[in-house]
């Protein structure tokens, strides 16, 4: 009898612990999701590179030396040169808010082009705020970007839809034409 009735608590606890278990795993989707949502939140604050990760480093000037050898061997054959769109979109971004008159901006990096959209004060002339918007990307990078800007404040959450978007993925090539078009109706500063 008493074997009976510890198999029979034996039983009970058992189905107890799998309906807990269920509870857990409803409780982990929660937390991830909610995890995610403050990644995203994290990626997009402005102030998550208020201090140098190399204090020392930001002071030094860059320089490296190789031989024709050390670039021409096995591994450095696989090595590939990589272009940081994030860091690159945070740099045109922070310097364009620097100059008087912006009040908010936005810049998406692709592979080729760059979009930056902005709002500016009305103090702040429409043809020389393109003119600063486009003279820092070109400043900042290579050559063979296009570089489009605009105005158009609606523009910003429309760029930031495509920030966690892959260059390699072309489903958001139409998105991101679409873009184009309605900032090539907005000034796009001086032509040299």
């Amino acid at each position: 009898m008493k074997r009976n009735l510890l198999l029979l608590f034996l039983f009970v606890v058992s189905i107890m612990l799998a309906a807990c278990g269920g509870a857990d795993n409803a409780a982990d989707d929660e937390r991830r999701q909610a995890e995610e949502r403050d990644q995203m939140v994290e990626e997009l604050d402005p102030e998550r590179e208020t201090t140098p990760s190399n204090p020392s480093g930001d002071n030094k000037l860059g320089y490296v030396r190789y031989t024709k050898e050390q670039v021409e061997n096995e591994t450095e054959k696989q090595h590939g040169v990589n272009i940081d769109r994030t860091a690159l979109a945070n740099m045109i971004t922070r310097i364009i808010l620097r100059n008087d008159g912006f009040a908010e901006a936005a810049t998406l990096v692709t592979d080729n082009k760059t979009l930056i959209a902005y709002d500016k004060e009305d103090a702040l002339d429409k043809d020389k705020a393109a003119d600063i918007a486009n003279k820092t990307a070109v400043s900042i990078l290579p050559g063979y970007f296009d570089v489009y800007v605009s105005d158009n404040a609606a523009l910003i959450g429309d760029i930031q839809s495509l920030h966690n978007s892959s260059i390699e993925d072309n489903k958001y090539d139409n998105t991101i034409n679409q873009i184009i078009e309605q900032m090539e109706h907005s000034s796009q500063g001086a032509e040299e």
